[in-house]
């Protein structure tokens, strides 16, 4: 007897076979349908049971969340609501679920109330269909690169540099936090340490591909990252997973062309793949916004609003100009901006950059040379000594998704910005080393995973697009 998937058994040709499922008990109803559920697609499959022909005690274990074995004949259905079903012959009971205590009970439960039970959630239609998506995002993610004459390294998750330089870092140490040994200054003594120096948690692994890019050519990095930022956002985690890719001779416009190429070319992945999961998103985000005001709901249902970036070329705007429409725009002259836009210089927020996609340019923008004030010292200085050779990806309902740059390439201008910035150069020496061995023009990007998770689902909070979200006080799980 084939043992099968709920999915294969709905989208092959199983018709008056012999069938064994297993899955998870949805609803029992009139001691007859069973609504079962493996994970591998969202629908379930009903399982008609002749009660006359089971023990009582053993129906009577069959409850929401038990999970269960069938075997049986697949035939037509005779009801609504689906083609097949399973005319059930045997059945045994895995594991049995106690109707009083399990708490994923058939009826609407609030997304806060299921990140407390982040164990149990993926059992919900919402949760299960975006992990699916996610998973689809990560396939096609490798495939793309790997198709694309990528190599994928891992880059060290502990780490002694600060790529961002923002200082918002973990820090790793086996020292005893009690009694440290200390040094004659009275601090922490981080040559005692495991490493014999201070280390953190990696925020990103861009430095280190950029090494790898110098060898190999085209690299990419998709690993976790971490941010010791006290940031209690629906858009902020504190660990996060980061798509980095990095290549040789590459400069920003060659950079900008490869980002737009990527991203249409996952999101049609999950257009084409994902049908079944995004159209349930797309049907419980519409439900969800009738409470909203207008103004909050979405421009567009979300499998149009993926078709939109896949099917539009991406604006691509100076910052510079930006700043122009910005400052001229009603919302910034009537004071309906929370920051207002006064001046050359500034750091846009999610509601500028939301702004210009959604108002203004009406399709995903690319914003580039950005001021060198406003962002990180390994990006290479314009002419003009003001600006840098970095560019931002903007989508809509979610502000930037994408930041990327052309690297400093010229030792004395990157020494000169690392001394600017106060780091120490002996942390970087190897850094320096690419400068001064063969350098060339290279150029790479860095993609939150999780905010592309929260476009292409359309969910709200990043907290429920990964599986267990880490946030400040919060690592439970």
């Amino acid at each position: 007897m084939n043992i099968f998937s709920i999915k294969q058994l709905l989208t092959g040709t199983h018709l008056l076979q012999e069938v064994v499922i297993s899955g998870w008990v949805k609803t029992y109803r009139s001691n007859r349908f069973i609504a079962l559920n493996d994970g591998s697609t969202i629908d379930n499959i009903q399982c008609v049971v002749d009660f006359e022909k089971f023990d009582e005690s053993l129906l009577k274990q069959i409850t929401t969340g038990a999970a269960i074995k069938v075997s049986g004949t697949l035939v037509e259905s005779q009801g609504k609501g689906q083609n097949v079903e399973i005319q059930v012959a045997n059945l045994v009971v895995h594991g049995g679920a106690d109707p009083e205590t399990y708490p994923i009970q058939p009826k609407k439960h609030s997304l806060e109330f299921l990140r407390e039970k982040a164990h149990l959630r993926i059992r919900t239609n919402t949760f299960s269909a975006v992990m699916r998506v996610r998973s689809a995002l990560s396939f096609a993610i490798h495939q793309y690169f790997q198709q694309n004459g990528f190599y994928y390294v891992n880059t060290p998750i502990i780490t002694g540099s600060d790529a961002e330089g923002a200082g918002e870092m973990f820090r790793v140490t086996t020292l005893d936090d009690k009694n440290p040994p200390l040094t004659k200054d009275g601090e922490v003594d981080y040559s005692k340490d495991f490493f014999g120096k201070e280390t953190n948690l990696t925020v990103s692994g861009q430095l280190e591909a950029e090494t790898f890019a110098m060898g190999l050519g085209k690299v990419y990095t998709f690993g976790p990252t971490f941010r010791a930022e006290n940031s209690n956002t629906s858009r902020h985690l504190s660990e996060f997973w980061m798509i980095e890719p990095e290549m040789a001779f590459y400069d920003l416009d060659a950079n900008m062309d490869l980002a737009e190429d990527f991203i249409k070319s996952i999101i049609s992945y999950v257009l084409k793949n994902c049908g079944k999961d995004l159209s349930f998103l797309e049907k419980r985000l519409l439900e969800e916004e009738k409470s909203k005001p207008q103004a909050e709901r979405s421009g567009m249902p979300l499998m149009e609003k993926l078709r939109f970036v896949v099917d539009n070329n991406f604006k691509r705007v100076s910052y510079t100009e930006a700043i122009e429409i910005l400052r001229d725009s009603k919302p910034n002259k009537k004071k309906k901006f929370q920051y207002t836009i006064e001046e050359w210089g500034a750091d846009l927020q999610s509601e500028h950059e939301r702004f210009l996609v959604e108002k203004h340019f009406k399709c995903p923008v690319i914003l580039f040379d950005y001021p060198a004030k406003i962002k990180a010292f390994y990006m290479r200085l314009n002419e003009d000594g003001k600006t840098v050779r970095a560019m931002d990806i903007l989508f809509p309902g979610i502000g930037e998704i994408v930041g990327g740059s052309q690297r400093e390439e010229r030792l004395e201008v990157l020494r000169d910005k690392i001394k600017a910035l106060d780091i120490d150069e002996k942390e970087l020496w190897w850094y320096l080393d690419l400068r001064k061995f063969g350098t060339a023009v290279h150029s790479g990007f860095g993609l939150g995973f999780e905010r592309l998770v929260l476009f292409a689902t359309g969910m709200g909070n990043i907290r429920d697009v990964i599986p267990f979200p880490r946030t400040p006080q919060n690592a439970e799980f």
